[in-house]
């Protein structure tokens, strides 16, 4: 009904109503009946379901009984530690991914405006998904830890986004949250709370699921010849701003892989992220111009120099030695470099498109990690973590009569382990490891072709390929704006003569 309203909104527009330019705004009215419509139903699931943690519940803390917890007498930040680090990583989500896509020449605003369209939707979506697996009395709790999990939930879809950048329109983004969010939710919970797996900075259950759902929806929506696009370059001024999102993401790394450690774990994983950041840096330098004749790359620096945080991230909280972070930043370096700079052409080749390479800076790093997740867990033992182990291998703590709560000392109190532990030996972790990373590489690619195939429903206005990587199919853009400075009419590929004549 909505979408009926709209029709008559473009009625004075001068084209016939088979046009292009018709159909183009009658499909921006569909995405905003469609937007409306969503947001609507979030606010009436939000109503049914959701309630503030008792950290925010003024009905239990605070001014209504004017009792403080003993954690918050004489603090500044009643937050806690968890809102620094959440701060951090929102930074991450909305600016630095955000800039870091602005690569392409023509495609800046698309690139940053949705981006943030797509984290504003899945931060509520994936509360939403997300809090029905963790029912209890028919309600769930929204805290601090819960607003850093749906951040890592919009990494995930923002990942999958980047594969096709500049080839999606904003109603297929819409499509290609709600379709994917739930798979990521099952996944992690399968990961987290069946296997039992470690991996504190996401690397499984974010980076390499989001790279390759997204890479496999993009081999599902790809038609022949869509990878043949002279607007798919970069400029000297985008390639610049994309660089400010690298930045960003660079410092805020080691409070993405930290964020939801605590304790010791959580000083470790900054450590360990910061060290194999500092690390990956200069060795996709050296790689770069070594790749490159001497002289460096602008796509490897702005992605191959992050590769280390997602490399790192699963084996963050872990014992794996400062100079274990470093090896572990340099072989990410290289990897993600060998990425853009070999692999990356060979998928091309095979109409396999992605467009931020997100496999080289996602996907093989995060498979990496996966893999020193199940090494590191086959050599944790009591002797390296003392009681901290039964904190990052709950499942290894032992079993327990009846159900009951492992309790153990730790330097800082005691902790337990809710339900006791399965007893796992440091083998049997680490095949639940690699359990969890072959699941999560199962849903990811058969999750992305199923998404695939759905964004290809005319109904959702699929983007033609001489307009991808064009912002003014979407947006107003200034007069100077010109997406067609090579190729003639149309965004086409360069002939000869085309590329001999001067601009």
């Amino acid at each position: 009904l909505p979408v009926q309203f709209c029709k008559p909104a473009f009625a004075f527009l001068p084209q016939s109503p088979g046009s292009a330019a018709a159909t183009m705004e009658f499909g921006n009215a569909k995405f905003g009946a469609v937007a409306l419509a969503l947001q609507a139903l979030f606010v009436a699931l939000f109503a049914a379901f959701a309630k503030y943690d008792e950290q925010a519940d003024a009905g239990l803390w605070g001014n209504a009984t004017g009792r403080l917890r003993p954690a918050e007498v004489g603090t500044e930040n009643s937050l806690g530690p968890n809102y620094p680090m959440f701060q951090d990583v929102h930074v991450m989500i909305f600016a630095g991914f955000g800039f870091l896509m602005t690569f392409l020449k023509w495609y800046g605003f698309c690139s940053v405006g949705l981006n943030m369209l797509i984290s504003a939707l899945v931060i509520q979506w994936g509360m939403l998904v997300n809090g029905f697996f963790h029912l209890k009395d028919a309600k769930f709790s929204i805290d601090i830890q819960g607003l850093l999990a749906a951040d890592f939930a919009c990494a995930a879809v923002l990942i999958s986004f980047g594969a096709m950048l500049g080839r999606l329109s904003p109603l297929q983004c819409l499509v290609l949250s709600l379709v994917e969010i739930p798979i990521f939710v099952a996944n992690e919970y399968v990961g987290l709370y069946i296997f039992k797996a470690a991996d504190m900075g996401g690397s499984m259950f974010v980076h390499v699921f989001g790279a390759y759902f997204g890479i496999a929806a993009s081999k599902a929506l790809t038609a022949p010849g869509d990878g043949k696009n002279s607007n798919d370059h970069s400029g000297y001024s985008s390639d610049l701003f994309a660089m400010i999102g690298t930045i960003f993401l660079w410092l805020y790394w080691p409070s993405f892989n930290a964020g939801l450690a605590s304790g010791d774990d959580k000083h470790r994983a900054v450590i360990n992220t910061y060290l194999s950041l500092a690390a990956c840096t200069v060795v996709a330098y050296a790689a770069s111009a070594l790749f490159e004749k001497g002289k460096f790359e602008m796509s490897h620096i702005q992605n191959a120099t992050l590769a280390g945080g997602v490399a790192v991230g699963t084996v963050a909280d872990m014992m794996i030695r400062p100079y274990g972070a470093l090896i572990i930043g340099c072989l990410a370096g290289l990897l993600s470099v060998f990425g853009y700079a070999v692999i990356a052409k060979k998928l091309r080749a095979a109409n396999i498109l992605d467009t931020c390479g997100v496999n080289n800076l996602h996907g093989m790093p995060g498979l990496l990690a996966g893999l020193l997740g199940i090494i590191y867990s086959a050599s944790a033992s009591l002797d390296d973590y003392g009681n901290g182990l039964y904190q990052i291998f709950p499942a290894r703590a032992p079993v327990t009569a009846n159900g009951s709560a492992f309790e153990y000392v730790v330097k800082d109190g005691t902790l337990s382990v809710e339900g006791g532990g399965a007893g796992r030996s440091a083998g049997s972790q680490a095949a639940f490891q690699a359990a969890a990373l072959g699941l999560t590489l199962l849903c990811a690619v058969l999750g992305g072709l199923l998404t695939g195939f759905i964004l290809r429903l005319p109904i959702l206005d699929p983007v033609r390929m001489e307009n991808f990587f064009q912002d003014d199919r979407f947006w107003h853009v200034p007069s100077n704006y010109d997406a067609r400075p090579f190729g003639g009419e149309g965004s086409v590929p360069l002939n000869d003569k085309e590329a001999e004549e001067p601009v």
